[in-house]
């Protein structure tokens, strides 16, 4: 098998291993979620998600970048992951510390008392984290990404099973937290015993110094993404209210559901194939392109569905008490259709070694994305998720304009690739729409009818145009099915 052979292998496993992990885990989380949601009530998932905002945004000085760092460096050894991971543990321990005491301070600043104890406990999730970084790493490294679906999976159940019986016992918000913390907990033993590396004793400055060469613009550009992402969850907690939050957030969450199990699909394995073959501009083009084609075909009908069947779903799953969530829900589909896109010309765009340009473009639409949030928060929280549409929009642009330079891939060659699923899923969405003016008198039939028409029109108009993406799909796991 050649080299190209060997990477595409590589690559389809490594993808495959990804979506399983991904899409195990969230459909066990999507279906605690709904329990949650019938069992807690929206202010007590206002109270968490402000929270994970501080906890996030430690973890991103506790862990990003020197995994990315590592994963790109050719010749990384044992010093060097050593190095990190004793970094790593120092500063999560000393972030927690910082946290432990700043606690009353951010309770008082909400003004919600329960805020101090529950960061204290969720904040030990840093240092588990950190724990297990450099783990993640030389699994990401070579490319054994078989080890996260048993991990992630077996956290994801074992978190659902005590999540759901603390809040049938009327535990409240820590029922969130003991979710959040035995995953982590879980996670982190699984990978221990199944990737074979330990810490050996030594420790040097001067690796880590070359890791954070590349590292340190990677984490800040992380730490600006967080920032932006979470920034719109601490101030909507501050000018509103917990159940506010909690009403955009579960809109967020849901699109999310979606999202996650590509994006992170996506952003695990197209950084190290394309730091394989980074001095090659016509195969990161290659894997960069095939990456946006296929993500945005699965991608984009799943989140324009879900749009366009919010109201039902949310009636089927929730209840009518989160109803309110529904306009958020919709918006953030779309904006969530976009994401992949982004990640795949930032994950290129890092792995040739140009971190300094996803820095410097972060920090550029995140100075736009915060004005705006700034600008239309304070008119209402609808007003803001209309705003970061926009922003959505604008940073598309923003992270192509680069990669038409690198490697000869800008915006309207990438816009031409994603076309064909974004019209046949528009059309789906008005057919879909005409279904909904049927009056079933049931809103179960009536989710499963609009579901089953999205779908059903969406493959036939694949079928009829015999759309690229579509057939390569079922080439690709006709080929596993056969190699298995």
């Amino acid at each position: 098998m050649n080299n190209n052979d060997y990477l595409k292998s590589k690559t389809l496993s490594g993808l495959l291993w990804m979506y399983m992990e991904r899409i195990g885990a969230q459909v066990v989380s999507f279906v605690v979620s709904i329990v949650l949601a019938r069992l807690l009530m929206p202010e007590e998932y206002g109270v968490i998600s402000i929270v994970l905002v501080f906890i996030n945004i430690c973890n991103i000085f506790a862990t990003g970048g020197f995994g990315k760092a590592l994963v790109q460096k050719k010749d990384a050894d044992d010093v060097d992951f050593s190095s990190v991971f004793y970094f790593n543990l120092a500063i999560s321990t000393f972030l927690y510390l910082i946290l432990f005491f700043t606690a009353p301070i951010i309770s008082s600043f909400y003004d919600m008392p329960i805020l101090t104890p529950v960061i204290r406990v969720m904040g030990i999730r840093l240092i588990i984290t950190s724990f297990n970084s450099v783990q993640h790493a030389k699994t990401t490294k070579s490319m054994q990404f078989k080890k996260y679906f048993f991990s992630t999976l077996g956290g994801t159940i074992l978190s659902a099973v005590i999540g759901i019986v603390l809040a049938y016992r009327g535990f409240g918000v820590w029922a969130l937290v003991a979710q959040y913390l035995t995953n982590t907990i879980t996670d982190t033993i699984i990978l221990f015993f199944t990737v074979k590396w330990r810490p050996k004793l030594c420790f040097s400055f001067s690796r880590l110094k070359v890791l954070l060469s590349f590292g340190w613009k990677i984490l800040v550009g992380g730490l600006v993404d967080t920032l932006y992402e979470d920034f719109r969850s601490l101030y909507i907690g501050k000018l509103y209210s917990a159940t506010d939050l909690a009403y955009y957030s579960r809109g967020q969450s849901y699109s999310n559901l979606i999202v996650t199990n590509v994006n992170s699909s996506i952003s695990s394995v197209l950084f190290p194939v394309i730091s394989k073959v980074q001095d090659t501009k016509s195969s990161v083009k290659a894997i960069t392109r095939r990456a946006i084609k296929t993500s945005s075909y699965i991608l984009t009908p799943m989140l324009m569905g879900m749009a366009v069947v919010a109201e039902p779903l949310v009636l089927v799953l929730l209840t009518e008490k989160w109803l309110p969530c529904v306009p958020y829900l919709q918006i953030l589909c779309i904006n969530g259709a976009l994401i992949p896109i982004h990640t795949a010309n930032v994950q290129a765009m890092n792995a040739v070694g140009r971190s300094d340009l996803t820095l410097k473009l972060g920090i550029v639409k995140k100075v736009f994305g915060f004005t705006m949030v700034l600008i239309f928060a304070r008119i209402s929280v609808m007003a803001m998720t209309y705003a970061g549409l926009v922003t959505a929009f604008v940073s598309l642009l923003a992270n192509t304009i680069p990669n038409k330079k690198l490697f000869g891939y800008g915006f309207f060659e990438q816009v031409a690739d994603i076309i064909p699923c974004w019209l046949m899923s528009g059309t789906m969405m008005l057919g879909v729409c005409g279904v909904s003016f049927i009056p079933f008198g049931n809103v179960y039939l009536e989710l499963a009818v609009m579901v089953l028409t999205g779908v059903l029109i969406y493959v036939t108009l694949s079928i009829i145009f015999k759309v690229e993406s579509f057939t390569y799909i079922l080439k690709t796991i006709k080929g596993f099915s056969k190699k298995k």
